[in-house]
C-alpha cells in the first residue's frame, strides 16, 4: 500500500465528484516526512477540493470515487491507513492528531460567543480522548493551552486566555487557530489559505511563526494558496493544479523562473509578487498619463480623531496631518497596514467622513462642505469602488437595475436610454450584455467586480477611489481586473486613488506612492523611487515582506 516508507503521505489516481460530475481527475502527489509542499492554483482549481478529500471533509454530495489516500505510519502511534477507505471512527482518531487544518478564515472558524482559551482546551482534550486511557486533569489542559498560545505566538497568553475572539486582531486570530491545530502534534500539517486577509507584515510574522514551529516539530507542511510567491518563499515544492488536474510540479525555482506549462506560465505573470520583485513591466507606465494641469485632488494637511466610546473627552486620532496630491490620469497609491488610517483618509474624499482639520479638495471643491446642485455635480465627478463584490451589490437586484442606479438618482436619461447605457458600460468592463439580467449570485468574483467597475463609470466620473479594489480576488482574477482599470485609465483618462496593503500591486498599477502608518504619511515619491530608493524603515520593511523576494536576484 505504502510505496515508500520515508512518505508520510501518498495520493494515488485520487478522483472526487460532486453528484456526477467529476471535480478532481486522478490527481497523484506524494509528501516526504518533513516536507513543504505546496498546491497552488486559481479558485476552482481543485486545491479545496484536495485537502477536503484527505481529510474527509468534503462538502454537501462531494465523494471520493476513485483513488486512495496512504498515511504512512506515525512516529509514535497509528499504522498505515488509506484514508480514502477508513471508517469514521479511524478518521475521527486521526484528525486533530496526526493531520490537523489550520483553515482560512479564523472569524468563521473560531466560535465568537466562547473565550478562545477553553476553544485550544477542547482541541487538547478531542485530540488525547481515546489515546491515554483517560480524560486530562482540567488544570493540566489549561497550562497546555497557555503554553500553546505562547507559542503560536500570542503575548501575554495566560491574560489572554479569557477573552474573546472578537477582542484579538486578525493576525492574532489566526495564532489561535495554529495553537489549536498543533494541539494534538500532528505529524502532517494542512494550512488553507492562512495568510490570505492579512497585511503582508502580519502575513511574513504568521508565517515565520508557522515555519518554526512546523520545523522544531518535523511536522510536514501542506500549504494551500493561490499566490506562487508565498509558496516560492514557504516550500520544497509547488504542485501547480489547474481545473481539478495536476498540470505542473517542480521547485519554487523551477517553477517561478523556468515555467513549462501555458498555465503555470499565466500564474507566474499574474502574481503580483512575483512581478514586483523580478521587476515586470507595469501595466500603466508612469510618465505616459501625466497632465501639465492643476491636480484633480489635493489633500491638505488632514486630520481625523474619533471620540473613545465610555471615556468622555478621550479621542484617538486616526490621520495625522495628511498631505498629497493627485495629477490628472495618473494613479496614485495610498499604502500601508489596517489602521494605518488609508481607509480614513478615502472616506473623508467620498464625503463619507468628516475631517477634524484639514481638506480633501477634487477640483478645488470639498464634498464635505459643498451642498444642493454644487455638491451633486462633484459626487458626479468621483465614486468609489469598493473591496468586497459580494457585499457591496445588493443581491436582490438585477445587473442592469444595479449599473443604471445611479443614472436614476441623478435624472439621467429615459429608461431606453439608460438600457442603452447599461449596455455600453458592460461592454466597457468586457461583460456580456446577456448577464444584465442576472443577479450577483449568479457571477463569479470577478465578473462581480466588474459590475462594480461599470457601476462607478455610470456616471462619466473622472477620479476612481478604489479601495482594496482587487484584494478579495484570485491572481488571474485579479490580474485581468488591474488590466481593466489599466485599459479604461488609457481609453477614458480616468484618474485612480488606489487603496491597498499589498505593495506588489503598487508596482503594476500605479505611478506615485503614498506610504502610511498609524495615520501619518512616513515616506511619498515615484513607484521607482519608493521600490528602488526606500528611505522609510517602515516601507522598507513592506517591501521586504512581499512574497518571492528571495528570487528577484
Amino acid at each position: 500500500m505504502l510505496q515508500d516508507a520515508e512518505n508520510i503521505l501518498e495520493v494515488e489516481d485520487l478522483e472526487v465528484a460532486f453528484g456526477g460530475t467529476p471535480v478532481l481527475h486522478r490527481i497523484s502527489f506524494a509528501m516526504r516526512r518533513g516536507e513543504r509542499v505546496a498546491i497552488v492554483g486559481q479558485s476552482g482549481s481543485g486545491k479545496s477540493t484536495a485537502i477536503g478529500a484527505i481529510l474527509r471533509l468534503l462538502p454537501g454530495s462531494g465523494r471520493i470515487t476513485h483513488g486512495s489516500i496512504v498515511l504512512g505510519a506515525g512516529r509514535t502511534r497509528g499504522d498505515v491507513e488509506d484514508l480514502a477507505a477508513a471508517s469514521e471512527p479511524v478518521l475521527r482518531r486521526i484528525r486533530g492528531q496526526r493531520v490537523a487544518l489550520v483553515p482560512q478564515d479564523p472569524m468563521s472558524n473560531l466560535n465568537p460567543a466562547m473565550k478562545i482559551g477553553p476553544q485550544v482546551a477542547d482541541a487538547i482534550v478531542a485530540s488525547r480522548r481515546g489515546t491515554d486511557g483517560g480524560r486530562p486533569d482540567r488544570a493540566e489542559v489549561r497550562q497546555r493551552a497557555i503554553a500553546l498560545l505562547s507559542e503560536a505566538g500570542i503575548p501575554d497568553a495566560e491574560r489572554r486566555y479569557g477573552q474573546y475572539p472578537h477582542e484579538f486582531s486578525g493576525g492574532m486570530r489566526q495564532r489561535v487557530l495554529i495553537a489549536i491545530a498543533l494541539a494534538g502534534e500532528p505529524e502532517l500539517l494542512i494550512a488553507d489559505e492562512p495568510t490570505s486577509a492579512l497585511d503582508v507584515t502580519v502575513q511574513r510574522q504568521i508565517l515565520n511563526h508557522l515555519q518554526s514551529l512546523v520545523d522544531a516539530r518535523g511536522t510536514s507542511l501542506l500549504f494551500i494558496t493561490h499566490d506562487l510567491g508565498l509558496a516560492a518563499d514557504r516550500t520544497d515544492r509547488i504542485i501547480v493544479m489547474s481545473e481539478g488536474r495536476i498540470v505542473e510540479v517542480g521547485t519554487p525555482r523551477q517553477i517561478l523562473l523556468n515555467p513549462q506549462e501555458e498555465y503555470t506560465q499565466r500564474l507566474v505573470a499574474a502574481a503580483p509578487s512575483v512581478a514586483a520583485v523580478l521587476d515586470a513591466e507595469p501595466l500603466t507606465p508612469p510618465a505616459a498619463a501625466k497632465d501639465a494641469t492643476s491636480p484633480i485632488l489635493v489633500v491638505e494637511n488632514l486630520v481625523k480623531e474619533f471620540a473613545l466610546r465610555g471615556r468622555r473627552g478621550s479621542t484617538v486620532r486616526a490621520v495625522n496631518d495628511v498631505s498629497f496630491a493627485v495629477e490628472r490620469g495618473t494613479t496614485t497609491a495610498v499604502v500601508g497596514e489596517s489602521g494605518s488610517g488609508k481607509t480614513t483618509v478615502a472616506r473623508i474624499i467620498l464625503g463619507l467622513e468628516t475631517a477634524s482639520s484639514g481638506r480633501a479638495l477634487i477640483d478645488g471643491e470639498s464634498l464635505t462642505t459643498t451642498r444642493g446642485a454644487q455638491r451633486r455635480a462633484l459626487r458626479r465627478k468621483v465614486q468609489p469602488v469598493f473591496q468586497d463584490p459580494y457585499g457591496s451589490l445588493d443581491p436582490t437586484y438585477s445587473i442592469e437595475r444595479l449599473i443604471d442606479e445611479p443614472l436614476r438618482i441623478f435624472g439621467v436619461g429615459d429608461r431606453p436610454g439608460r438600457r442603452e447605457r447599461v449596455g455600453e458600460l458592460l461592454d466597457q468592463v468586457a461583460l456580456p450584455r446577456a448577464v444584465a439580467q442576472r443577479r450577483p449570485n449568479e457571477l463569479s468574483g470577478g465578473q462581480r467586480q466588474r459590475v462594480a467597475i461599470a457601476r462607478a463609470l455610470a456616471l462619466e466620473p473622472e477620479l476612481l477611489i478604489c479601495d482594496e479594489a482587487v484584494s478579495a480576488l484570485d491572481v488571474l482574477v485579479q490580474d485581468q481586473i488591474l488590466g481593466l482599470l489599466a485599459d479604461l485609465q488609457d481609453r477614458l483618462g480616468l484618474t485612480y486613488l488606489f487603496i491597498t496593503h499589498d505593495l506588489s500591486v503598487v508596482r503594476q498599477i500605479a505611478s506615485d506612492v503614498v506610504v502610511m502608518k498609524s495615520g501619518d504619511v512616513v515616506e511619498t515619491g515615484s513607484v521607482d523611487d519608493v521600490f528602488n530608493r526606500p528611505h522609510a524603515e517602515y516601507t522598507k520593511e513592506l517591501l521586504g515582506a512581499i512574497p518571492g523576494a528571495t528570487f528577484a536576484a
